[in-house]
């Protein structure tokens, strides 16, 4: 029979390890959200001087997608280097932009093409 007096040590200590674990995860998530906005902003800001569309073409997001990738690994290919300048376009107002989802809801409200509706569910 096991000691009631350890049993709740154990319990209270792996249930504060849970807990900690999921603040973790929800603070790298947050960063997450807040890091592929701002890299949308610098795309539409920066490189495409506030205008839909770069002049230039894809030609850099091709580059940078490559060298990202290279430096940090995936998740920075064409197609998600596009949804993070989307992302900002559609929200432009980083207040806007709730630290209660994820990349992945948000990735999903991209997909809905009502602004109302996909404010709403922000």
């Amino acid at each position: 029979m096991k000691d009631p007096v350890k049993e709740n040590l154990y319990n209270n200590i792996a249930s504060l390890i849970r807990e900690s674990q999921n603040n973790v995860r929800t603070a790298v998530n947050s960063i997450m959200v807040i890091t592929y906005w701002n890299i949308g902003r610098l795309i539409v800001e920066d490189e495409q001087q506030g205008k839909t569309r770069a002049e230039y073409g894809k030609g850099v997001l091709d580059d940078l997608s490559e060298r990202l990738t290279a430096e940090f690994g995936k998740g920075f290919d064409v197609t998600n280097i596009r949804k993070m300048r989307q992302f900002y376009t559609l929200f432009p107002i980083r207040d806007s932009v709730s630290l209660e989802l994820s990349w992945t809801h948000y990735r999903h409200l991209l997909k809905v093409e009502s602004e109302k509706s996909r404010l709403w569910y922000n």
